[in-house]
């Protein structure tokens, strides 16, 4: 089978690998039908990831159709099309039962898929942990509609349940990248009186004012000021910091309101230092990521129900063989590129 392998540090490439087998009674074998490129991807390219494992397939965003399982699994059967969860979780252990499945303790535990073990940017994965790992997508949700769920969505959903937004409160989100615009959608769904978005590429912004009129979509010059001017109580109530820069990391708390929430959902390339006696008294509350992945069910149903729509995210569309060509387009920023979506196999990605 097609397999984007992780070479060494800066290169990936096409490879003709064997297709996987079951290695565990709780395994599944999924054919893979749709697959995105995610920017941590680039970072496992660039050296930014560094348990990630030379030689693995790379991705973990997909959803496919289930080809095969294990003797043990329940949850889903051949034939069954699913989301695939970007987080490999036991079920059992004191994180997973906590919620906590980032942190779960297997060896093959947290975010494994695409980083430490075999990956989805090919026309066949293994799930380890299929009855925790895969969802299957309702009737009527399509492929791209559900391409999400599993990563990027599911980021955006766990960074607003922990943000502790309450109706009415200001909410400032920074960064409108993929991850960013899916965590508006969840923010949206909390009700916040005023919700603010602030990135430096005007593109993006005018993405936002496009697909969400009601939000102020804002360039960071000034940005303290105009969070100041939108909230009652000096500051954001809430302020989720999905961009990942030291700017973005500064103006997060910058930005907050004494006592409020900073999410940070980011990956960073560099240390980030907090200063802390420029904000003593502020009395802020930092969370910070890897996203806790194990709300899919619950983000498929507000798909179904029309609640969440991440579809037109997806920009650009490249069949498995040309996914060096995507891969150049989304890492550079070419035309307007938001989400690319990966044709894996034959299944017709709109049913």
């Amino acid at each position: 089978m097609l397999a984007y392998t992780y070479v060494e540090h800066g290169k990936f490439e096409l490879r003709d690998k064997p297709r996987p087998v079951l290695r565990d009674a709780r395994d599944a074998i999924v054919r893979v039908t749709l697959a995105s490129i995610c920017t941590s991807d680039l970072h496992i390219k660039h050296g930014s990831v560094p348990r990630a494992v030379p030689g693995i397939t790379v991705g973990h965003e997909m959803v496919g159709i289930v080809d095969e399982v294990g003797e043990a699994v329940t949850a889903v059967r051949p034939g069954d099309r699913v989301t695939v969860n970007v987080e490999t979780f036991c079920g059992d252990c004191f994180f997973c039962r906590n919620g906590w499945v980032n942190n779960c303790t297997d060896p093959e535990g947290g975010w494994a898929l695409g980083c430490r073990i075999d990956g989805g940017q090919a026309e066949y994965v293994r799930v380890p942990y299929a009855d925790q790992g895969l969802n299957r997508i309702p009737d009527g949700v399509t492929d791209r509609q559900a391409l999400f769920v599993g990563d990027v969505l599911a980021t955006g959903y766990w960074a607003a349940r922990i943000a502790e937004i309450h109706p009415g409160d200001t909410v400032l989100i920074l960064g409108a990248g993929p991850t960013g615009l899916c965590t508006l959608q969840c923010v949206q769904l909390l009700q916040p009186g005023r919700i603010i978005v602030c990135d430096r590429d005007p593109g993006r912004l005018a993405f936002v004012r496009a697909h969400a009129p009601q939000v102020l979509a804002v360039p960071p010059e000034g940005l303290p000021e105009v969070v100041r001017a939108n909230s009652r109580h000096g500051g954001a109530d809430a302020v989720l910091e999905v961009a990942g820069s030291p700017d973005t990391f500064r103006l997060a708390w910058e930005c907050a309101r004494p006592n409020a929430v900073v999410t940070v959902v980011a990956l960073y390339d560099e240390p980030q230092t907090l200063p802390l006696p420029r904000m003593y008294g502020k009395n802020l509350t930092f969370k910070t990521g890897g996203v806790d992945g194990c709300h899919c069910g619950e983000i498929l149903d507000l798909i179904a129900a029309g609640r969440l729509d991440t579809t037109p995210l997806i920009t650009h569309t490249f069949p498995l063989r040309e996914i060096d060509r995507a891969y150049d387009l989304f890492e550079h920023h070419r035309d307007g590129v938001l989400k690319v979506a990966i044709e894996c196999g034959n299944a017709d990605a709109t049913k």
